[in-house]
């Protein structure tokens, strides 16, 4: 297994929420996870944050985000330099993955979860 950096934007301490879920079977995949949400809290042993650090080597972005809350992340994702970022159902923003791509990045629209269940992730 290749360990994909995440930072996933959205998440929340709440268990039936998909942005818990995908941190919580991203750590359980082995995939190294940096959450991000509006509040602090934690999601097992891996702490939500609230401020946009500076982080190397990142993989993936992957969004739980409404397309209007995402503006606000736009300079973050570029400066992350990910090789991809993952527009979960209900987040895909045409405005965001055109920017993306023109700078180098993939844009996915498709469920993290999936793709973690199917070995495509």
């Amino acid at each position: 297994m290749n360990p994909k950096k995440t930072v996933v934007l959205g998440a929340s301490d709440h268990p039936q929420r998909y942005s818990y879920l995908a941190v919580d079977r991203l750590h359980a995949h082995q995939h190294p996870v940096v959450a991000i949400g509006n509040r602090e809290g934690k999601i097992g042993d891996i702490p939500i944050i609230t401020e946009h650090p500076e982080e190397a080597g990142v993989d993936t972005v992957t969004l739980y985000l409404n397309p209007e809350r995402q503006k606000a992340y736009y300079d973050y994702i570029l400066q992350l330099h990910p090789k991809r970022v993952i527009f979960n159902p209900g987040t895909e923003n045409e405005e965001l993955e055109k920017l993306v791509q023109a700078n180098g990045i993939k844009a996915v629209e498709a469920c993290t979860l999936v793709l973690l269940s199917t070995g495509q992730y």
